[in-house]
C-alpha cells in the first residue's frame, strides 16, 4: 500500500484526507456500487457460413463475378480497420452468411467478463477518496490519443435504487480514468503513478485473484 493511501486510511473523520472528495465522489462511501472486469478491445464479429462452405470461401452470389468480389472485399478491408462499425450503415445480407447473435453482457458497450457488488463501506469510502482528489491525476499521464480509451475497469454507482447511476470506465493501458454519465469533476484525467498503485489495490480486493 503506498503512503498516501495509508495515512487517508488511517486519517479521522475530522481531520480528513486532502479535504473532501469531489462530487460525485464524495457519495461513494454509501452509495450502490457496482465494479465491473472488462474486456477492453471488441473482437471481429463471427458469422457462421452455410454448411458445406470452405473455411475463409467468399458466399457465392448470381450475377456478380467471384474475381470482382475478391477484388472488392480486398480493397475494402484495407480501408476499414477490422471490426470497425459504421454507424447508420447496414451492410446487406449475404446469401450462405448469418450473423451470430452477440449476448454477452455488456457495460457501456464494452463485454463484461466478471462483475462484483461492493457492500465495504470503507473500501468505497476509500475510492471515493482516491478518484475524488484532483492531486491524484495529471494531464500529462495519460497514455493514449484524446477520446481514445480500452477500460480493464468499469465502475457505476447511485446514491438510491432508481436513481441516476455514476458510470465510469478506468483504463490501466490508457492510464485514464474516463466519467460516461456525469462531468469528470478534475482538469485532468491521467494517474499519476501512485494512483495506479493505490487503485489496483483496491480492485485486488474487489476481484482477488481468479475470479
Amino acid at each position: 500500500m503506498s503512503k498516501t493511501l495509508a495515512f487517508c486510511l488511517s486519517a479521522t473523520i475530522l481531520v480528513g484526507c486532502a479535504g473532501k472528495p469531489a462530487a460525485p465522489f464524495d457519495t461513494l462511501k454509501t452509495a450502490n456500487l457496482t465494479a465491473y472486469r472488462l474486456q477492453n478491445n471488441d473482437p471481429t464479429p463471427v458469422v457462421a457460413a452455410a454448411p458445406g462452405a470452405a473455411p475463409g470461401a467468399l458466399p457465392v452470389i448470381p450475377g456478380i463475378d467471384p474475381n470482382a468480389l475478391a477484388a472488392g472485399v480486398a480493397a475494402l478491408q484495407k480501408l476499414i480497420p477490422p471490426g470497425l462499425q459504421i454507424p447508420g450503415l447496414a451492410l446487406p445480407a449475404v446469401p450462405g452468411v448469418t450473423p451470430v447473435a452477440d449476448t454477452t453482457p455488456r457495460f457501456q458497450t464494452f463485454r463484461i467478463l466478471a462483475q462484483q457488488q461492493v457492500l465495504d463501506a470503507d473500501l468505497k469510502e476509500s475510492l471515493g477518496k482516491l478518484l475524488g482528489d484532483a492531486s491524484n491525476f495529471d494531464a500529462s499521464a495519460g497514455r493514449c490519443a484524446p477520446n481514445v480509451v480500452y477500460p480493464e475497469i468499469g465502475l457505476s454507482f447511485a446514491t438510491a435504487p432508481g436513481a441516476q447511476s455514476n458510470d465510469l470506465l478506468v483504463s490501466f493501458g490508457c492510464n485514464v480514468v474516463v466519467s460516461r454519465t456525469f462531468s469528470w469533476p478534475h482538469p485532468a484525467t491521467g494517474m499519476k503513478p501512485g494512483t495506479v498503485s493505490d487503485l489496483s489495490e483496491i480492485m485486488t480486493k474487489i476481484f482477488p485473484q481468479g475470479t
